[in-house]
């Protein structure tokens, strides 16, 4: 039997009294509403996206994974921010039969890359190699974006508080 898990993620603790679980609690929830479905396990944990090492909530989380399980996100950032290690661990799961939902960006959750995938294997050589590629860009222009948001927020509330 397939399980479904939802992960939430804030970035830091010395950020807490600034950052709540609120919006992602209220997206989950709305999401296993209309799909009708019910997570095993809701993880949480403040700690930045920046590794996949230092979350020990993430590291339990990918213990217990198994094949045809879900993880659910409310966007690509509680993943990771981080682009390599974040296409990286995105594939490894991806090919572990885990499917990964981004509620806040569909065309990256596992399923929609499957279809992608499964597209360009049906293709010739040039065509196959183009979609795949096309496929790697944007998972990891994605996962670029996330981090670029938090360091443009960041520049804009150092110079708004200069």
């Amino acid at each position: 039997m397939a399980n479904y898990y939802s992960y939430m993620r804030i970035s830091t603790k010395i950020d807490r009294d600034k950052q709540s679980y609120t919006r992602q609690e209220s997206a989950l929830a709305k999401y296993a509403e209309n799909n009708k479905i019910e997570y095993v396990f809701q993880f949480k944990e403040d700690v930045s996206g920046m590794s996949f090492e230092n979350r020990a909530e993430w590291q339990r989380i990918e213990k217990i994974v198994q094949p045809g399980d879900t993880i659910v996100f409310k966007d690509i950032s509680r993943f990771t921010r981080e682009a390599e290690a974040g296409y990286t661990k995105y594939m490894g799961l991806m090919n572990k039969g885990v499917n990964l939902v981004f509620i806040d960006n569909p065309t990256i959750s596992t399923d929609y890359i499957k279809e992608l995938l499964h597209i360009a294997e049906q293709q010739d050589l040039v065509a196959k190699t183009s979609l795949e590629s096309t496929v790697k860009l944007l998972l990891i222009v994605e996962l670029n974006r996330a981090e670029q948001e938090r360091l443009t927020l960041k520049k804009r509330t150092k110079d708004g508080m200069a």
